[in-house]
């Protein structure tokens, strides 16, 4: 697992697809290695930014969910196999 995150991303009131679409942008416009936390609070997000990693085939590291705030932790890695 990474350590810290290079960026955090506030889509906190952000209801979809943005917060899928902002999240995939900042993904594309970081360099491999580089750790991404999302913060969210619409629910959805919950089963698409996880598809999305998935698709992207990079690693989502966390999913928090706290207050009804979700923090993912993406790191821009090929996920293992």
């Amino acid at each position: 697992m990474s350590g810290t995150a290079n960026r955090r991303l506030d889509l906190l009131g952000f209801l979809c697809p943005v917060p899928v679409h902002e999240t995939r942008r900042a993904v594309e416009a970081s360099e491999e290695g580089d750790v991404l936390e999302v913060v969210c609070d619409d629910p959805e997000t919950l089963h698409d930014i996880p598809a999305l990693c998935d698709r992207m085939g990079i690693t989502l590291e966390k999913v928090a969910e706290r207050s009804g705030e979700y923090t993912f932790v993406i790191s821009n890695m090929a996920a293992s196999l």
